[in-house]
């Protein structure tokens, strides 16, 4: 149960780095107020409108929105060295506090599977029917 746990974390955890450093860009075409075409690889294709302008407005009625997600560039690790005496106090504590969580203790119970309970003894006064009253 223990080692499924810890492939489940570690795959987790590597999906996880690895998502972080993709960057996607993604691209709508509206048309007026109507979402005409979404694009995540490259540009979105237009509606054929978007050369036209009103005459009364002069205001084009198309427009493209470019949403762009930056993911990280480099990957900043840390060291042991970089953190102040209070924060490496309580990281020893937090780890020494749930190591001992997890420490299996073995039971001393000794389970007699040849041996049969002892014999119950006779209850004289019930198997000769001789009650005081």
């Amino acid at each position: 149960m223990k080692t499924y746990f810890l492939k489940i974390a570690s795959s987790l955890m590597a999906l996880f780095v690895l998502f972080s450093t993709f960057s996607f860009t993604v691209e709508k075409h509206y048309c007026g107020e109507f979402l005409m075409d979404v694009s995540f690889t490259g540009a979105a294709d237009n509606c054929g409108m978007e050369m036209e302008k009103t005459v009364a407005k002069k205001k084009k009625c198309c427009k493209d929105e470019v949403h762009v997600f930056e993911g990280q560039d480099e990957l900043h690790q840390t060291h042991f060295e970089d953190f102040d005496f209070s924060k490496q106090q309580f990281l020893i504590s937090l780890f020494i506090s749930y190591h001992d969580l997890f420490i299996e203790n073995k039971s001393n119970k000794i389970i007699y599977k040849s041996q049969y309970p002892p014999d119950i003894p006779k209850n004289y006064q019930v198997l000769y029917q001789s009650f005081l009253i």
